[in-house]
């Protein structure tokens, strides 16, 4: 089936809005296929628009899969160079999630994203309307890995990240905290909490619990067990961003 076994689960996802535009040359060369496969694994309607009620787990998965394709070319474009690593580092998530034969067709798809205008203003909002707070964190959590793939972060690459965490909604404390999460110091443990040096060990202590309850593994469950445990080393950065202040504070 190739491309169709996964292009299926977002069809109708992408049906309306800036991303259904974006990808619409995938639609002349696997459209019928793709209707097949979706009506195997959904029934019914093999093209479901927005607002027609809830996504399984599969559509999930599959739709936060597109948002990752999309974004990732405007963060490898960000620099104006593409990186072999960058590369890597979509093409693992691909493999690990959909199975090897998926990766030459995610590669196709992202070749020719390279080749198009992706206007993040557009794309976020849509993104950010039909994927939860949760499940946007941990696509912005992939999105710094691949940023950082090359062992460079530049301004251009910061920059772009910046703004994509406003146009899918977070907020800019979350976005800077899962930054950090990729330097290894004291000042950048107190921005994965999103608090400053000066706060105090009980606020330390709160600031722990409430990043702990909004990154927990178990919000991200439906994306699938690959992207959930992805979702647990954001955690573990969390609780050692936690243990590297209370080691340095002497905090019992």
């Amino acid at each position: 089936m190739g491309s169709a076994k996964w292009i299926a689960g977002f069809l109708g996802w992408v049906t309306l809005g800036p991303i259904g535009a974006l990808l619409g040359f995938l639609a002349g060369t696997v459209w019928d296929n793709a209707i097949d496969v979706t009506r195997q694994l959904g029934g019914g309607e093999s093209r479901r628009t927005f607002g027609q009620g809830g996504y399984s787990a599969t559509e999930q998965r599959n739709s936060f899969f597109v948002s990752l394709l999309v974004l990732s070319s405007a963060i490898i474009k960000a620099d104006g160079k593409t990186h072999p690593k960058e590369i890597e580092v979509v093409k693992d998530f691909v493999r690990q999630n959909f199975g090897e034969a998926a990766v030459s067709d995610a590669v196709k798809v992202l070749d020719r994203l390279q080749g198009q205008q992706v206007n993040i203003y557009e794309v976020g909002p849509q993104i950010e309307r039909y994927m939860n707070y949760s499940q946007r964190l941990q696509l912005f959590h992939y999105l710094v890995q691949i940023a950082i793939a090359d062992g460079q972060f530049d301004k251009s690459e910061k920059s772009v990240l910046e703004a994509i965490a406003s146009t899918i909604g977070l907020s800019s404390s979350d976005a800077a905290s899962v930054i950090a999460m990729f330097y290894k110091d004291t000042g950048s443990a107190y921005a994965v909490l999103e608090i400053q040096p000066s706060a105090t060990d009980d606020e330390v202590r709160s600031a722990y619990r409430r990043m702990a309850m909004k990154n927990h593994p178990d919000k991200v469950a439906t994306l699938g067990p690959e992207v959930q445990k992805a979702a647990e080393e954001k955690f573990r950065k969390i609780q050692e961003a936690y243990e590297t202040i209370k080691k340095e504070r002497g905090m019992s």
